[in-house]
């Protein structure tokens, strides 16, 4: 009778399934399977092309040893059964990698401040035929560490009134505005930050407050911004990121965007901590 049937595959291919002795696991050898050695280090056999015996060969030989002149390794070994499971864990069944969080955000702003083309960029979707979003529009934005979920709203006179129709779920806040607008619009988009920072639905939400068309030689400095916007005594004890930024420099939306995912990661340990 066979010593054991094999096992599901593991990294380097099939391994053998326990025999059964108390207090311990028994390794059969496999071609191409892993040994865990005493030491505890990894190797794995090499797959012999000829002269396998099937039945118990000279010399004590097991079924599935070399007995060609390649020095193959013992065909078993025994090792305790803790050690050994942790040894081939460790070494043998990495699975995949755990999946990103995702977080739902709403990204609001005046038409013509460049939301949809940040989006798109950072979606890495054309920038051809952008046109302005009259309702709404979702992209799952990717990054190393977590994946954004955004909704984002049009910006026009007619569809800001229903802008609070659509906060509920949100995670976090995206509001991006045009440096470069004329006064008239600046105060407009002033105005339209107060109101979702003290949004019932949102005052409690991190923020990313993104000073778009940066490029442009009439663009206001975040400094400006801020003290324009009066950020400092508004959004006290809020949590909030100004930063400039352009379809010219991308890597900078980036890591603005990394900042928020940090404040998001933040608010989900905050229960724990409590």
């Amino acid at each position: 009778m066979p010593l054991a049937g094999r096992g599901p595959v593991g990294c380097a291919g099939r391994v053998p399934t326990p025999l059964g002795i108390p207090g311990y696991l028994g390794l059969l050898a496999v071609p191409g399977s892993c040994l865990v050695s005493a030491t505890p280090t990894l190797r794995c056999l090499p797959t012999p092309r000829k002269n396998v015996s099937s039945s118990p060969g000279p010399a004590g030989k097991l079924p599935g040893d070399c007995v060609g002149s390649g020095g193959c390794p013992p065909a078993w070994l025994l090792l305790p059964r803790e050690r050994n499971v942790k040894c081939f864990r460790a070494l043998c069944c990495k699975g995949p990698p755990p999946p990103r969080p995702e977080y739902d955000l709403v990204c609001i702003g005046l038409s013509g401040s460049g939301k949809t083309s940040l989006l798109s960029q950072l979606c890495s979707e054309s920038l051809e035929n952008i046109v302005s979003t009259t309702g709404f529009s979702i992209k799952a934005v990717p990054f190393q560490n977590a994946i954004l979920n955004v909704k984002e709203l049009g910006g026009a006179d007619n569809i800001r009134k229903y802008w609070s129709r659509y906060y509920q779920g949100s995670q976090g806040v995206i509001f991006v505005l045009d440096s470069a607008s004329s006064e008239d619009d600046l105060e407009t988009a002033r105005n339209e930050l107060h109101s979702a920072l003290q949004h019932p639905q949102l005052c409690t939400l991190p923020f990313l407050i993104l000073a778009n068309h940066q490029d442009k030689p009439a663009a206001r400095s975040v400094q400006e911004i801020k003290k324009y916007f009066e950020l400092e005594p508004l959004a006290r004890g809020k949590r909030w990121i100004l930063k400039p930024c352009s379809l010219d420099d991308m890597e900078a939306v980036k890591d603005s965007f990394s900042l928020l995912i940090n404040l998001l990661e933040e608010r989900d340990f905050e229960p724990s901590r409590m």
